[in-house]
């Protein structure tokens, strides 16, 4: 998978710079997305709550948690702890104040740190969720290693992530708007031009579908489905350890 960075002429690694970038557009992300998405990140996200609330967890993880609202949406699950984990502090301090707002303080604790290291001992969580975060992670599988270490057995591991279309004209019709109006969107709207052009350069080359479901079962994962959404601009994988 080729590596995409956000910022290319900077030294940095791959980790810093998306840390970087996420701090940079925070104040911008929740409307920016809305925007992007025409809002149908929000049905897809009440899709994950829905599949997670089947396995009535008790203890949640979300990570790439951003603003955290997968982790507020988690809220209406049974679960009685959900954490939500981002490696940028910006994202998340908007999350706090969304969290106490709703007054959802008992029950979400937002926690910086890095997805490839998670502070967290093996076997922790009935359920994990990442919504548009693993095409972030600096190794695909590193991330994905640590998300099954903490995972209880049994447990439940739901990615919701952006694909493409593979039938015409979705596909047609994806591109153009990835390479010409996104951008455009993200110029006009976001302080950092950068961020929008590696969101959609990210999401053209991630492996989706059955090489994404390939890469699961490789790490240990089973009982791996994927349900593509919205004529497959993004899918969300659900698989268990």
């Amino acid at each position: 998978m080729t590596k995409i960075k956000p910022y290319k002429d900077s030294d940095l690694g791959k980790k810093e710079q998306v840390t970087k970038m996420f701090d940079t557009i925070s104040g911008d992300y929740d409307g920016l997305n809305r925007v992007i998405s025409f809002g149908i990140d929000i049905k897809w996200r009440k899709k994950v709550v829905k599949l997670v609330k089947e396995t009535n967890p008790e203890t949640i993880l979300d990570i790439a948690t951003g603003t955290g609202d997968l982790a507020i949406n988690l809220a209406e699950t049974n679960a009685t702890k959900i954490i939500g984990l981002d490696i940028s502090s910006g994202m998340l301090e908007i999350g706090k104040e969304k969290i106490k707002k709703k007054a959802l303080d008992s029950k979400i604790d937002m926690v910086l740190g890095d997805s490839e290291n998670m502070p967290f001992e093996d076997n922790s969580f009935d359920a994990i969720t990442v919504a548009f975060g693993v095409r972030n992670f600096e190794t695909l599988e590193n991330g994905l290693k640590e998300i099954y270490r903490v995972l209880k057995p049994n447990g439940t591991f739901v990615i919701l992530e952006t694909s493409i279309p593979t039938k015409t004209p979705y596909k047609q019709g994806y591109k153009f708007y990835t390479k010409n109006i996104l951008p455009l969107i993200g110029k006009l709207f976001s302080k950092d031009r950068s961020a929008y052009k590696y969101l959609c350069e990210s999401a053209s080359v991630f492996p989706y579908g059955e090489a994404l479901n390939n890469i699961l079962r490789k790490i240990g994962f089973i009982n791996v489905e994927d349900f593509p959404q919205t004529f497959g601009v993004a899918t969300i994988y659900k698989s268990s350890k």
